[in-house]
């Protein structure tokens, strides 16, 4: 059965401040969506509170995730149900390894499902561990680290990715996973992003600026959102046209004033 997440006329706010102002998308298992807009424009704020942080508050509409409210899901039954969120700025750890956190990650989720489960044991989670960095390109000697302490922007993005390979999400929201990486870390991200949704049919919705991740993670759905609504859709053609043109049709189109 194919997974899917429905949003359906979502609204959510930061303190006392609007953000979402009424955001409706259907993203599919083994599809891939980008969403686009200025800076301000929600796109952060919603991929935040999809993944259910504190500070975001849905305050009306509604998310079907897998056939259920995503909003009756506290955020780590999200993360179990196949909802992964990769961060524009990955968190560092100091003292927990890369490979504890993800043997604690593995455990923690089989544990959820059966209380009497004893957990992966070392040399299987070895195994799984070598097996996921070889797919990705990941050198082995990044196991033994602290997570993310002293990684390049680029090592924290490849990071993320073998986290989803390790969790396999039904879905992924990666937000401006693009951010501060030179081309070379851009295209081993973006190629590992790939082999998940080929091997387990993955579905993405792919939050960024910009075009250039778009050339490596070909969207099947491109959407425009301004002042906390999505008021464009289209196929990859719309990215390419955002390129060339910017905003200004949009907001003129829509009438959209500019983004303080």
């Amino acid at each position: 059965m194919t997974t899917a997440l429905e949003i359906k006329n979502l609204h959510a706010s930061v303190g006392e401040q609007p953000i979402l102002k009424g955001i409706n998308l259907l993203v599919k298992q083994g599809e891939v969506h980008a969403l686009m807009g200025p800076n301000g424009s929600g796109k952060s704020t919603l991929a935040y509170t999809l993944a259910g942080h504190p500070a975001y508050e849905a305050t009306a509409g509604q998310v079907i995730f897998g056939g259920e409210d995503l909003f009756e899901m506290e955020a780590d039954e999200r993360s179990r149900a196949g909802l992964f969120l990769a961060f524009q700025y990955p968190a560092s750890v100091p003292g927990v390894t890369l490979a504890k956190f993800l043997r604690q990650t593995i455990n923690s989720r089989r544990q959820a499902e059966n209380p009497d489960d004893k957990g992966i044991s070392v040399p299987e989670f070895r195994r799984l561990l070598k097996e996921k960095m070889d797919m990705l390109g990941i050198d082995h000697k990044f196991a033994g680290r602290y997570l993310n302490e002293g990684f390049s922007g680029g090592e924290k993005k490849r990071v993320e990715i073998l986290q989803m390979a390790t969790v396999e999400p039904k879905i992924a929201i990666m937000d401006e996973t693009d951010s501060g990486l030179d081309i070379d870390a851009l295209r081993v991200v973006s190629e590992g992003a790939n082999r998940l949704r080929e091997q387990f049919n993955m579905g993405a919705l792919v939050i960024t600026h910009y075009q250039r991740i778009l050339n490596y993670i070909q969207p099947d759905y491109v959407h425009i959102m301004m002042d906390g609504r999505i008021v464009e859709s289209g196929g990859p053609d719309l990215a390419l046209k955002l390129e060339e043109k910017g905003y200004d049709w949009l907001r003129e189109k829509h009438g959209v004033l500019e983004e303080a």
